[in-house]
């Protein structure tokens, strides 16, 4: 049979590895989500940088026809 310490020691280690993986788990949820809002936060500059360009472009447009 086992010994109360022996006993205590086995659930101490069974409840640190479940926490453990708890927390990897966790650090992986974290972490994806960390890459999925970066991308999105450079799609969106992306799209600004782009209606930017396209407002300068359509300025020039005007500029040349009205000079015209």
């Amino acid at each position: 049979m086992l010994g109360d310490l022996e006993t205590r020691k086995d659930r101490l280690q069974v409840a640190l590895e479940t926490g453990f993986q708890h927390v990897g788990q966790i650090a992986t949820i974290v972490a994806g989500a960390g890459l999925q809002i970066t991308q999105e936060l450079g799609d969106w500059a992306t799209e600004l940088f782009e209606m930017r360009e396209a407002a300068h472009r359509a300025q020039e447009d005007r500029a040349r026809s009205g000079a015209d």
